[in-house]
């Protein structure tokens, strides 16, 4: 289970809280042209250097409450067999609008959504004869639970949910009505 943030992630959550790309460096004890390679996806870090790039951003956020507080647990999911007419009955029944779909050893390799339904029930596929695995979009983004809100605030902006993880599996899950709650219970 990967809880290493992409080129991307690590670009969004810089500029989430405020830092250049020289700042972010100088916090880190590296080089601004090793960010800038990193932010580009043309290197990959070691993982003393990733840590060290993703506790400066830590440390440089606005808030030191973390994605913890604000996630849903425990998790519902759904495996890459169940039939696509049992994650319609479980998302309605439980209220939900996603739901990640594991792996028979329980990885996460993607997420079901309610634009997923729509498109699958506007082709006029046979639901029947369909499976999670069928239709399943990328994962989002998978984050430790000491991830700040203000990070998981920039994340957001971009996917509909992301999902916290540890070595053992999900953990919990946040969307933007999590975050919105958050901000209006402060």
């Amino acid at each position: 289970m990967s809880v290493i943030p992409s080129s991307d992630e690590i670009k969004r959550m810089r500029l989430a809280v405020g830092l250049t790309q020289k700042e972010l460096a100088k916090l880190a004890g590296v080089s601004q042209s090793l960010i800038a390679r990193i932010e580009k996806g043309s290197v990959n870090p070691r993982m003393n250097t990733l840590r060290k790039i993703l506790d400066a951003i830590n440390k440089m956020s606005k808030t030191n409450e973390t994605v913890e507080k604000i996630m849903t647990t425990p998790v519902i999911y759904v495996y890459v067999n169940t039939p696509l007419s049992q994650v319609i009955d479980i998302m309605d029944t439980k209220g939900i609008s996603q739901v990640p779909v594991l792996d028979i050893n329980n990885r996460i390799v993607g997420m079901i959504y309610e634009s997923t339904l729509v498109k699958i029930l506007k082709s006029k596929k046979d639901l029947k004869k369909l499976i999670a695995l069928d239709v399943l979009e990328p994962p989002p983004p998978q984050i430790p639970k000491e991830t700040p809100i203000s990070l998981v605030e920039s994340l957001l902006l971009n996917y509909p949910a992301i999902l916290i993880v540890d070595k053992e599996g999900v953990k919990g899950i946040t969307t933007k009505i999590d975050l919105i709650k958050y901000y209006i219970k402060s």
